[in-house]
Parts: structure tokens; sequence; C-alpha cells
């Protein structure tokens, strides 16, 4: 797909949730209309991740109204959304014998693209 196809897009940065937890929700919206994602999302057993992506979910369905104002929400279909890894902070824990463990926290970026589509 091409960006020109898309209505609007809405994009979540510095994301304190691992990418590997937050794939596993934007798979369960992929290729979704928006009503059919949010409702998944609101009813998600992964909290922390679907309130995540709900939130992008919703800002660019904002975006959506803003740059189209007659603009049909229930057409609005997700059209390409991923999770890319951004960066970790390190964090130190230690352990026996005055030795150290590194933690990394890890930091997402979720990206959500809406398209127009007629009819179910």
């Amino acid at each position: 797909m091409k960006e020109d196809n898309f209505v609007s897009h809405a994009i979540g940065r510095y994301i304190r949730i691992s990418p590997q937890k937050a794939r596993l929700v934007a798979d369960l919206v992929r290729d979704r209309f928006v009503g059919e994602a949010l409702t998944i999302l609101r009813f998600s057993k992964k909290k922390k991740a679907s309130q995540i992506i709900e939130k992008v979910l919703r800002s660019a369905i904002a975006n959506a109204q803003q740059k189209v104002p007659n603009l049909d929400v229930d057409n609005l279909y997700i059209g390409r959304i991923h999770v890319d890894p951004g960066p970790q902070m390190k964090r130190i824990r230690p352990a026996p014998q005055g030795r150290a463990f590194r933690i990394q926290k890890k930091m997402s970026h979720v990206h959500v693209y809406l398209e127009d589509r007629k009819g179910r």
C-alpha cells in the first residue's frame, strides 16, 4: 500500500512497554474496522498494551475527523498497524558476590494508519 491511500495516521513514541507485548495486541486489531477494533481492545486481557494501542487509534480517528470533517467514522479501516522498538533504558540490579545484572527496560513506537473503505 502507498502512503497516499491513507486518510490519517497517528504515532505513539517512547511508550514504556516492550514491542513484543504490544505486537500481540496489534495483531488482534490488524485489518479490522475501527469500531470493531475498539471493542476488541476494550475487552482484551492484555490491559496495558490494549490501552496504549487504543489511545493511539483514537488519536488517528481524531486526526481523520480534523482532516476530513464530513468523514463517516464507521467506514474507517485500520490499513496498517505496526510496533517498532524504541530505545532501551539500561539499569543495574545487584547480584551475589559483588556482581551486577543488567536490566533492559524496553520502549516502543506504535504506528496506526487508517484508510476509508465503503461497505463491510
